[in-house]
């Protein structure tokens, strides 16, 4: 695509591109997909009769969710061959995204995992009504159902999503100090320290993708959470370096070996403690932490 391109149909594209991609992500959990499914909306769009367009917001939203809807049960089936549990691959994000608490808390680890719990279509009604908020019409038109079903589904996957969600959303800054003595215990190794931080029933999930080490289901407690951690940093001989970093809208904790990244943690903090970590290893999802990615919720 040339960015020098000025007609208005490629305006009106460029001008929502940061709103699509959201839209895309939220729904896949993969900013490569995401952006894969940008090009086919782009593809799409160039070949529309513009002047028969009165809406070129809902029209692009509309092309975007259908080509995510296809790429998403494609992905269902990938997944089920996959090494070991599934994370969404975190992004580098401005430090005021975490100000959005709408957006970070949509795009958190922890949602992003209920959400893989739905079928593709209950995850896109959800996402554009309770994270877009687009009208129930707006979104029979991009799934193919009428208004009715979509308030049908669009209220068993809300009630599916709160039965599960964390019960507390947390400040930012609060999260920032919960991860920031996750760090230093872990930079000293002290296991109390650890156990200070960690709610008693922490689950810790980790992503290799059969790459890197990882384990191959949750850890669970606080005790089996500590001795993985740094069980982990005691067989290797490099370098482990963490410094607070910005993913997802909220903080988090980038890991380096001998200087090089090899991965992301994510927390859920609840009432002061940590009750989940989401550490992403395999390389093929820390292609997004080099350099910020602009989201927008509208």
């Amino acid at each position: 695509m040339n960015d020098h391109t000025t007609d208005p149909a490629t305006e009106a594209f460029l001008a929502q591109r940061n709103l699509l991609f959201t839209v895309a992500y939220e729904m896949l959990g993969s900013a490569a997909d995401a952006e894969d499914v940008l090009q086919e909306t782009w593809l799409r769009w160039m070949k529309v009769d513009h002047d028969q367009i009165s809406d070129q917001r809902a029209y692009l939203v509309r092309i975007t969710t259908r080509q995510a809807l296809n790429r998403l049960r494609t992905m269902k089936r990938r997944r089920e061959s996959y090494i070991g549990p599934w994370l969404p691959e975190p992004m580098l994000t401005t430090p005021d995204a975490a100000e959005n608490v709408e957006l970070a808390e949509s795009m958190s680890m922890a949602l992003m995992l209920i959400l893989e719990t739905l079928s593709p279509t209950e995850r896109a009604v959800f996402v554009l009504r309770e994270v877009f908020e687009f009208d129930y019409d707006e979104i029979a038109a991009a799934v193919d159902k009428s208004p009715a079903a979509v308030r049908q589904i669009a209220h068993r996957a809300r009630r599916h999503v709160d039965a599960r969600r964390p019960r507390e959303v947390v400040s930012a800054s609060r999260a920032r100090a919960a991860l920031e003595s996750l760090r230093l215990a872990l930079e000293t190794g002290n296991p109390q320290a650890l156990l200070d931080v960690l709610a008693p029933q922490v689950v810790l999930i980790s992503d290799g993708g059969g790459v890197k080490r990882a384990a191959l289901r949750p850890v669970v407690g606080a005790e089996m959470v500590v001795r993985y951690l740094l069980g982990g940093i005691a067989k290797t001989d490099a370098a482990i370096t963490t410094e607070a970093t910005m993913v997802n809208g909220s903080p988090a904790l980038a890991f380096r070996v001998d200087g090089d990244i090899d991965g992301i943690m994510a927390a859920q903090v609840e009432t002061g403690r940590i009750t989940g970590l989401y550490f992403i290893r395999n390389p093929q999802k820390l292609t997004r932490i080099a350099s910020q990615t602009p989201l927008t919720l509208r």
